[in-house]
């Protein structure tokens, strides 16, 4: 599991890529701990147009700071929805500080 630690202005927005495996079924998922308030998450643009079934497609989220001095965890679970208990396939964590703009 990779820990990324970032820091955002409020407004500012971060855009973070990760692998796909939805021909195996699985989606990445996220919850935010912390100052839940301190951030939004957002997914990002759907796979381009012409990707071949099967392949692997990196999916796009958007972290934006909303609310300055808070620090929010974001942890991204890859799943299969239908074993909600299983074990993730994959899992990302980023630390974000969310700073006063300047």
């Amino acid at each position: 599991m990779e820990v990324r630690e970032v820091v955002l202005r409020a407004g500012e927005s971060y855009e973070l890529r990760l692998a796909g495996r939805g021909a195996r079924g699985y989606v990445w998922t996220w919850r935010v701990t912390g100052d839940a308030d301190a951030v939004s998450v957002a997914e990002g643009p759907a796979a381009p147009a012409g990707a071949l079934p099967g392949a692997t497609v990196e999916r796009t989220y958007v972290v934006r700071g909303r609310c300055p001095g808070g620090r929010a965890r974001i942890r991204f679970a890859q799943i299969r929805p239908p074993y909600p208990d299983e074990t993730p396939y994959d899992e990302f964590v980023l630390d974000v500080e969310v700073r006063n703009r300047p």
